[in-house]
């Protein structure tokens, strides 16, 4: 079995620091991997002392800088163990790579479901990878849950009962822009590039659905993950004449739009998708000055705003970091995004008690009622229910003026009944 070597060196951590004993994350014996699932976490139930939740996260391929995510949630579940685990059970996280290729998104679901024996499979990245497994996963009515990805199709519990989103939807997102557009460029013209998968679609529909007629788009241009560069994608675009920029990127391809557009000297507004909003896995990569003025928005707390300095829940979360994941980056937002994720997946299995069914883990995480979590913008809660799988719908518009992301504006839901 293959084993990733952070993965290693987390659990040599677990091991000095708590005592605990071997296969906390993904050391798992092939021997035993028989036995395990034959267990009764096979047909939906956690075994005695043990929860196994599953994940798949590209820590290879053109979306690897997502790969800190699923490292903070193995740190963070490695937390939950050293306090004791969740109602008295230890987190067993098992975390497989997929390059961001969906063909090998669906033989790692496989593995985690029919080898592994897991509850769930929890948080597995990108949309591509979700879209080729959510229908194994319903099939096996096995929970797919709070994935990693915006899509707005995650919100469909009458067709997918197992699959849940967590993070505001694309098309959301999307319309958030549209209306500050309206109001603040109402007569812009548009350059979209968006990445030609159902990530980047997404993002587009709710963009023109919510400008309707009223903005022109000058030129709309897709790239795929395969391409080394989208150099002359960004000589297109700044060639339609457009002044407003709509990035719809993976970190790997906005740090090079924004490095190109400062190289041909393209200075529209600039907006980017939150998903590449990372001040240290994205713009300092693309170079800090040259993302002076981008937009976007966000629901997280920036680590890098000096207005959480004083900031229980921020020292909580640097406190984190230090002690369980200290080579993380802590002027990225992905050790934010994978530490509330995480704490979202940990209320559930709280709220599971001693029935850890694969029904009642789904029951649970459809009844979050205006939760809070600390690392989440003030104003902004956690809401599920039966016909509700869309958990955070709402955001704050920010702009990043050459050291850090200011928040600006209101809170604004960004659902189509939003304000």
């Amino acid at each position: 079995m293959t084993i990733h070597l952070f993965q290693r060196r987390i659990e040599r951590r677990t091991l000095l620091k708590a005592g605990l004993a071997l296969g906390a994350l993904n050391l798992v014996d092939p021997l035993g991997r028989a036995a395990r699932a034959a267990s009764g976490q096979r047909s939906g139930h956690a075994s005695r002392g043990t929860i196994k939740i599953g994940n798949i996260m590209p820590y290879s391929g053109p979306a690897s800088a997502y790969a800190t995510i699923g490292k903070t949630e193995a740190a963070y579940f490695d937390m939950v163990n050293a306090n004791g685990g969740i109602n008295g059970r230890r987190i067993d996280f098992i975390s497989y790579d997929d390059g961001y290729s969906p063909p090998k998104a669906v033989e790692q679901a496989r593995r985690l479901v029919e080898d592994d024996g897991v509850l769930l499979i929890f948080n597995s990245l990108g949309t591509p990878s979700n879209s080729a497994i959510e229908r194994y996963m319903n099939e096996k009515k096995v929970p797919q849950l709070f994935v990693a990805t915006g899509a707005t199709k995650w919100n469909d519990p009458r067709h997918f009962p197992w699959t849940m989103g967590w993070q505001p939807s694309y098309q959301s997102e999307a319309r958030v822009y549209a209306k500050y557009l309206l109001r603040h460029h109402p007569k812009g013209r548009i350059a979209i590039l968006y990445q030609n998968d159902d990530y980047g679609k997404d993002y587009v529909k709710g963009f023109k659905d919510g400008i309707g007629n009223r903005l022109r788009i000058l030129s709309e241009i897709s790239y795929d993950t395969s391409q080394p560069t989208i150099d002359s994608e960004m000589i297109r675009l700044q060639s339609s004449g457009a002044d407003v920029f709509f990035d719809v990127t993976t970190p790997k391809f906005a740090a090079q739009a924004i490095r190109k557009a400062a190289e041909l000297g393209w200075r529209p507004l600039h907006i980017l998708n939150n998903v590449s909003s990372s001040v240290g896995a994205v713009l300092k990569p693309a170079g800090i000055g040259h993302a002076r003025g981008i937009v976007s928005t966000a629901y997280l707390k920036d680590p890098t705003d000096p207005q959480w300095k004083d900031d229980a829940a921020h020292k909580t979360w640097l406190s984190f970091m230090e002690a369980h994941y200290p080579e993380g980056d802590r002027t990225s937002t992905f050790p934010v995004y994978g530490y509330a994720v995480a704490e979202t997946m940990a209320q559930v299995l709280r709220q599971c008690g001693d029935d850890l069914s694969r029904n009642n883990v789904m029951k649970q995480a459809a009844s979050l009622h205006r939760l809070t979590l600390g690392l989440l913008l003030p104003g902004i809660t956690i809401n599920t229910g039966p016909n509700d799988y869309a958990p955070i719908k709402q955001l704050q518009m920010m702009r990043f003026t050459g050291d850090r992301w200011n928040l600006f504006g209101p809170i604004i839901n960004g659902e189509v009944s939003g304000s």
